[in-house]
């Protein structure tokens, strides 16, 4: 197959190799812009995770495409689906809030738990060492809505709240 690429493109004269790669610059620059369109949309650094584990079983599976958006302002509440990073993991944890904490200066801690752990995520050692809560800061979503993704097949958007209708 990759051979029959090279080939092709060493039988293109320059201009069409010039329209080839302006091809290409412009679906990549498109996508890239399309993304970063998403980003200010929906105040999210990523807002559109896959599901890499089964810890939320049977809400989300893994493979399952989750739609996110952040807006800093709205209060966290239990039973949402946060997206958050972990100090010292490179890989973010898609969780249900279990536990809203506000202190008396405004701070709010929230504790998570994945739907099908047996604990919450102090007890799963989910959290960084010493961390018994997860911050505001660490948060880069929740989940408004999922896709998804049967044998790397897609299947119908579900949006806000339609996470158990399986």
């Amino acid at each position: 197959m990759l051979e029959g690429i090279f080939s092709d493109v060493s039988r293109m004269n320059k201009r069409q190799k010039f329209y080839q790669a302006l091809n290409f610059g412009m679906i990549v620059s498109s996508a890239l812009m399309i993304w970063k369109g998403l980003m200010v949309v929906t105040g999210s650094e990523s807002p559109i995770v896959v599901v890499l584990s089964g810890s939320m079983e049977p809400a989300f599976y893994r493979g399952d495409l989750l739609f996110l958006t952040n807006n800093r302002e709205d209060p966290v509440q239990a039973g949402e689906i946060l997206v958050f990073k972990v100090k010292e993991r490179d890989i973010p944890i898609v969780h249900r809030v279990i536990k809203v904490h506000e202190s008396a200066d405004g701070e709010v801690k929230i504790l998570t738990k994945g739907d099908n752990n047996a604990g919450d995520d102090r007890a799963g050692m989910i959290y960084a060492p010493h961390q018994n809560w997860v911050t505001k800061s660490e948060i880069i979503g929740r989940a408004r809505g999922r896709s998804l993704c049967y044998n790397m097949q897609l299947s119908p958007i579900c949006w806000d709240g339609d996470y158990t209708d399986e």
